[in-house]
This record gives C-alpha cells, structure tokens and sequence, in this order.
C-alpha cells in the first residue's frame, strides 16, 4: 500500500474550539433547513450496534440514511434547494451532475414543486440510479465519464437556459445536508464522534456546521475512497482541485472536483479526513449486511469501514456515529461485490 493510500490529513482531535465566524453557512441556515423541509422528508433512525460497536473498539451507532426518502440523504439538501427557488428558476428549470444520489433527490424534490429538471450522469452509472431518476420524472442524460460531466452539463444548461443546482457546492444543499447533524446530536447527546462519507463534501460540510455549532469538542473525521481523493488532495492544496482519473466502487463518493464552499468548511471544522481502499469499503459493506442487516450501497458503508480498518483516529470506547449515507445500491452489482 502506497504512502497515499495511508495517510491522514489529521489535525487533531478536539481542536476546534468554537465555530470561526464569516462562515458562508451558520447552524440557523441548517435550522432553517430542517423547519423547510421537515414536512416532505422523515427523521431516519440512528441504530446502536453492539457487534459492529465491538469489532471497531466504540460505543458506535448507525445513522441510516439509507432509509431516507430516495435511499439517501441527498433529499435533504436538494429539496431545501428547491424551495427556495427563484419564481423565474423555477420558470426555466434545473439542471445538475450526479453519479446518481443527488441526481434522485433533486428529481423527487423537482417533481414536488413541479419543476423541469435535466440530471446528467456519467454512462456507466447504476441502472436503478438511472431508472429511479427518470421515475421521479426528471431527465437523464449522459456523459462518457464523471471527468466529463461537467462540460456537458454546463453546454447544456447554458443552451436551454437551466438554473444549475450544485451537487454538494451551493449554500442551500450544506445546509439541508447539516440537518442529519441536527437529528444525531437530539437522539444521542452524548455522541463524541460522527465519521461520514465524503465526496464533494456537502454532508461533511452540513454535519459538522451542525455539530460543531452545538458541541465544538466533537471530533468529526471524513472519509473517501484511494480512487476518488477529492477533498484529501484540495485540503493539501489549500485549495479546490480537480481529478484527473476516478476509479473507485464507491461511485456515490466520485466526486470529480472540489468546491470552494465546502473547502471553506471542512477546513476550518472537520478534524480529519482519512482515505480508504475499495477492499476496505467492501468489508464494510459485508458486515453491515451481515450484521446490522441493513442494506447500503459501497459509499454508504465506508463511515463503519474506516472505524473496521482503525483509520478514523476513534479511541476504544468512545461513543460515535458512523453515518450510512446511502442504501442505491444495483443487486447484479452487489451480487459481485459479496
């Protein structure tokens, strides 16, 4: 295993002292968010795990976002976006990239409201992301490779003239994302550490804007796949970058670039972001099968695969939440995968 397989970018635990002011998004933007939209979307249950609790040496719960409306907790933010679309955004309609979560929750939260919306994804994504999309009624288009999304995207939206929702970099999704920090510090005050899944970065962003707000001494720790190192790599750079090459089963956490927003957060309030091989992602998966039984696609199961590797820097005992982001997962492709 390579050095950059390994390393962290840990800055240590409990270093946040209190959230920095001028932040772009603030713990009333996340409460406002939950008061939007709690009429649409359900609070997901957090699970204790005493077997997974003991194979990863914590006091550990799972916040099950695969069970969230559109089997993720992309609904949150794409329908606090949504709602608060401009009369004349909402004339011309919305467009997006997606590998397929958000491409879903932005769908079901269009058609709520009913808005156009164009969701563009690479063309080897999960056929039941593609099928789900298109039964929320949206539109899928496609694009070779995540690296190309972008400009195909962005030709097309300035053609028709779409309102383009950031997938994880506008004010609105941090915000609606954070509101899963908000449910897990009610249901378990006593938490001591949150480890999420990480991809561009917008529920890192919300959750911690959440957390940190209320209990600055919780230590939250991202994680990402080798494959897909985005926010790894824009924190090393001081600055948001771009992949060149994506090659991760985690597609939910393909992100192929950074945002500005989200540097901006996790770099001011997560503790550390830690990367993790596709073998490790999958034997997470397995044993949150297995064990909790509860069924969550790779990019949903890589929070309780960093604790399983013992790479999240979680000391024995603490009590900590590991988030299941997403539950999308195609059965062909699960069959290979176990």
């Amino acid at each position: 295993m390579t050095q950059s397989q390994t390393a962290s970018l840990d800055r240590g635990a409990g270093r946040v002292e209190a959230v920095p002011s001028g932040l772009p998004v603030t713990l009333a933007d996340v409460e406002a968010a939950r008061r939007r939209i709690a009429d649409y979307l359900p609070r997901t249950p957090l699970f204790r795990s005493a077997t997974l609790g003991r194979l990863t040496g914590t006091d550990l719960a799972l916040k099950a976002e695969n069970l969230q409306r559109t089997g993720s907790f992309k609904a949150r933010g794409a329908l606090n976006a949504v709602l608060q679309l401009t009369p004349e955004q909402r004339e011309r309609g919305i467009v997006t990239l997606s590998a397929g979560n958000h491409g879903q929750g932005l769908a079901y939260a269009a058609g709520l409201v009913g808005v156009r919306c164009v969701v563009f994804m690479p063309e080897h994504a999960t056929p039941t992301k593609v099928a789900a999309i298109q039964g929320y009624g949206a539109e899928a288009r496609f694009a070779p490779t995540m690296e190309a999304l972008y400009a195909a995207m962005d030709t097309h939206r300035a053609e028709q003239g779409l309102h383009f929702v950031h997938p994880f970099g506008d004010p609105a999704i941090v915000a609606g994302q954070g509101t899963v920090g908000l449910e897990i510090l009610e249901d378990w005050p006593e938490t001591e550490a949150i480890v999420v899944c990480v991809g561009g970065g917008g529920l890192l962003s919300g959750v911690a804007l959440a957390v940190k707000g209320q209990r600055p001494e919780v230590r939250i720790v991202g994680v990402e796949p080798v494959g897909a190192p985005t926010v790894s790599r824009s924190l090393a750079a001081g600055k948001p970058i771009t992949l060149d090459r994506i090659d991760s089963i985690a597609d939910g956490l393909n992100a192929p670039f950074g945002a500005p927003l989200t540097q901006t957060i996790i770099a001011a309030l997560v503790d550390d972001v830690v990367l993790l091989t596709d073998e490790e992602i999958v034997a997470g998966l397995r044993l949150i099968l297995e064990r909790a039984k509860l069924l969550v696609e790779p990019a949903g199961a890589a929070a309780v695969a960093a604790l399983l590797a013992g790479k999240a820097g979680i000391p024995a005992g603490t009590r900590t939440v590991a988030t299941l982001s997403g539950g999308n997962v195609d059965l062909a492709r699960l069959k290979t995968l176990l």
